[in-house]
């Protein structure tokens, strides 16, 4: 699914969403619920500001919603050191002492599902709050955004994403594939036209490369020029079985809806033998999420056969309901 650069206010433009394939039935539920409640949802495109909320407040609301992530602690103790650094820097710079400049462009890697573009969401609305980016949305990209058929038209292509990224977060998924066509590949054209958006408008918006942990490693080795200008790289490790358990049950009470004690257990069951057979693939998350997903269509099947379930019924996930796919 693409990431929606502006978030849907009214029931049409979720409709709207739906059949333009960007989002799912389930997700669209989520989003009218969030609408009845009067709630943006983190997950789909940028998260907008509560509004009277001082700068302050939401710096707290949105290093909140970070702590409220689970697991990934080596990711959240980087972001806190990166965002104690940049208040300091600027407290100093009021003061007229001398400070550090403040490079703030990234890469993130990790396995599918791990989070990335989860905290790349954070951090943008996190860089707002301390007046570091004056929108702090995310775009997300891959190279089909980017790279062009012929010649001069991957620069355009490029550009017009960094356009939209401008006062904000431009975070470019498998970003190793931009390197893998060899020198006559267009990607190359495309890491020049990011590379030279960095220097051209250094305060204006911020990169974010991300992918495969070891991919991204060999990609910053065969363009050595390019990892000096990412000071930060977060590395985003595999959630344990019990994190991902942690994480079904939050991605069932989002939606209102509860484990039995022996659906609970055949979703353990289920997830231990995904990352299993994963063979150093494993979803993460996403396999978490599809999973949950697949449960409560299986839900609705066997409900929609009764008269009127009651309300426990329909926010209960049987045993039957878990399944492999």
């Amino acid at each position: 699914m693409k990431t929606l650069i502006h978030h849907p206010t009214t029931d049409s433009e979720i409709l709207d969403l739906i059949i333009q394939g960007k989002i799912t039935p389930l997700e669209a539920f989520a989003l009218f619920q969030e609408l009845d409640q009067g709630r943006y949802s983190p997950r789909i495109g940028g998260h907008k500001p509560k509004e009277g909320l001082s700068n302050q407040e939401q710096l707290a609301a949105a290093m909140e919603e970070l702590d409220q992530l689970i697991g990934l602690d080596n990711v959240k103790a980087a972001i806190k050191e990166i965002q104690a650094f940049v208040q300091i820097q600027q407290l100093r710079r009021e003061m007229g002492l001398a400070a550090e400049p403040v490079v703030l462009h990234a890469v993130f890697s990790g396995n599918p599902g791990t989070g990335k573009t989860t905290v790349a969401r954070i951090l943008g609305r996190i860089y707002r709050a301390m007046g570091i980016l004056p929108q702090g949305h995310l775009v997300e990209v891959e190279r089909a955004d980017l790279v062009g058929e012929y010649i001069g038209h991957t620069a355009t292509k490029t550009r017009e994403q960094i356009k939209k990224a401008m006062g904000g977060v431009l975070f470019v998924d498998e970003a190793y594939s931009l390197a893998r066509g060899g020198a006559k590949d267009f990607g190359k054209e495309a890491i020049d036209t990011l590379v030279k958006a960095m220097e051209d408008y250094k305060n204006e918006f911020i990169l974010i490369l991300a992918g495969y942990r070891d991919e991204m490693e060999t990609f910053l080795q065969v363009n050595p020029g390019l990892k000096s200008r990412f000071p930060l790289h977060l590395k985003f490790r595999d959630y344990s079985e019990r994190e991902l358990i942690s994480i079904a049950e939050q991605m069932f009470s989002q939606r209102q809806y509860h484990l039995t004690p022996r659906a609970k257990i055949k979703l353990i069951y289920l997830i231990e033998e995904a990352k299993r057979n994963s063979q150093g693939n494993f979803g993460n998350a996403r396999t978490v999420r599809n999973l949950v997903e697949k449960a409560i269509r299986r839900q609705a099947v066997r409900l929609v056969a009764q008269q009127r379930p009651g309300k426990e019924e329909l926010m209960s996930i049987e045993t039957v309901d878990i399944t492999r796919g």
